[in-house]
C-alpha cells in the first residue's frame, strides 16, 4: 500500500437512501417506519419554489417530533447559486436540535464550494453549541463537478459520501435521454453480418464511465459512493440490474425515489449468506496457510492470496454491520 493513509468516513449502512419532499409531511412517518438505511429530507427539486420556506419548516418539525428510529438522517438543501441554501442551513442547524446526521449539497462544481458550507455549517455548529458534528454526502450531477471530482472529494473532513445525480448529469452533458438511470437503445453497437446478413444489437451502459470515475474519487478518498435514483418505479427488475451494476463497480448503496425501491436496494447492496460463507472460508484458509508459512493457498480450484483477505474481509465486515442494525 502506499505510504498515504486514506481516512475512512464514518462507517454507516448506506444500502438504501430514501428520497422524501419536505414540501409533503404525510410521507414522514412512513418513512421513518421504512427499512431504509438512509433518509434525506429534501428541500430541493422535489419542493415548487412557492413551497420551499413552508417545506424547511416541515422538516425541521419533523426532525424534533418524530421518531426516525435507526435511520441516517440527512436532508438536502438547495444550491449554491439560490438564495434559499443559507436559510436552508442556518435555519435546520438552529433549529432542528441534534437528530440530524448530514446535509446533502446538491451540484457541487468545485471544491470551493465544499469549502463554502463547511464554514457556513462550522460557524452554526459553534454558535449554537452543536454536540453532533454534521457530514457532507455530495452529488455529483454536472460536468463541472465530474470534471473536478478529484478534487472535490478531498475538500471537507466532513464529507462522507459522494452520489451520482444522473438526471441532472445527463441534461449538464445534453446526453440525449430523457430518461432518469438504466439503459438506453441508442447506447448500442451493430455485429458484423453473419453468413445470412443477419446482425445482433449489443446495448451498452451509457452511465458506466461516469460511475466508475466517481467512484474511484470516493475510495481514494475514504468516502461512500452512492449510485442515484432509477425514474421508472414500476420497473423493480431495472432496478435490480442498475444497483448491481452499481454493486459491481463499487457503489455501497442507491437512492430510493419511491418506497417500493428500498428493499430492492437493501437486497442488492446485501452480500448474499453464499456470498458471506465463501469470504469466512478465504479468512480460515488464508489463517491457515500464514501459520504455514505461505502467502498463497488454492481454494475451491482458484488461487487465493492476501489480496483475497482484503476482498473476504470486506463483504464479512458489511455482513457484521447489518446484522447489527437489524
Amino acid at each position: 500500500m502506499s505510504f498515504k493513509v486514506i481516512e475512512q468516513a464514518p462507517a454507516r449502512l448506506n444500502r438504501s437512501e430514501l428520497a422524501v419532499p419536505g414540501s409533503q409531511p404525510q410521507l414522514f412517518e412512513k418513512a421513518a417506519k421504512s427499512a431504509a438505511d438512509v433518509i434525506f429530507l429534501d428541500l430541493e427539486d422535489a419542493v415548487a419554489p412557492d413551497d420551499k420556506p413552508q417545506a424547511r419548516k416541515n422538516v425541521i418539525a419533523a426532525l424534533n417530533d418524530i421518531d426516525w428510529g435507526r435511520h441516517t438522517m440527512s436532508v438536502r438543501i438547495n444550491g449554491l447559486d439560490t438564495h434559499y441554501m443559507y436559510r436552508d442551513v442556518v435555519d435546520v442547524l438552529e433549529q432542528a436540535g441534534d437528530r440530524l446526521d448530514l446535509i446533502m449539497i446538491p451540484k457541487v462544481g468545485t471544491a470551493a464550494d465544499v469549502y463554502a458550507l463547511d464554514m457556513l455549517v462550522t460557524q452554526v455548529e459553534a454558535a449554537k453549541g452543536r454536540k453532533k458534528r454534521i457530514g457532507f454526502e455530495l452529488i455529483i450531477e454536472t460536468a463541472l463537478g465530474m470534471q473536478n471530482v478529484h478534487e472535490i472529494s478531498a475538500a471537507s473532513r466532513r464529507i462522507e459520501s459522494l452520489h451520482f445525480g444522473v438526471a441532472d448529469y445527463a441534461a449538464s452533458t445534453r446526453a440525449r435521454t430523457t430518461g432518469i438511470g438504466g439503459a438506453n437503445p441508442d447506447y448500442a453497437i451493430l455485429t458484423d453480418a453473419d453468413g445470412k446478413g443477419e446482425r445482433d444489437i449489443h446495448w451498452g451502459d451509457m452511465w458506466h464511465y461516469a460511475i466508475a470515475r466517481l467512484v474511484v474519487a470516493a475510495r481514494a478518498n475514504g468516502l461512500r459512493p452512492i449510485d442515484g435514483p432509477f425514474g421508472n418505479f414500476s420497473d423493480p427488475d431495472g432496478y435490480r440490474a442498475a444497483g448491481r451494476r452499481g454493486a459491481v463497480l463499487g457503489c455501497e448503496g442507491k437512492w430510493a425515489i419511491h418506497p417500493s425501491q428500498v428493499a430492492l436496494a437493501n437486497e442488492v447492496f446485501s452480500p448474499s449468506d453464499a456470498e458471506v460463507t465463501k469470504a469466512k472460508r478465504i479468512l480460515e484458509a488464508m489463517a491457515e496457510a500464514a501459520k504455514a508459512g505461505k502467502g498463497a493457498v488454492s481454494l475451491d480450484g482458484r488461487l487465493i492470496d492476501y489480496a483475497s483477505i482484503r476482498q473476504a474481509e470486506v463483504l464479512v465486515k458489511k455482513a457484521e454491520q447489518i446484522g447489527a442494525a437489524a
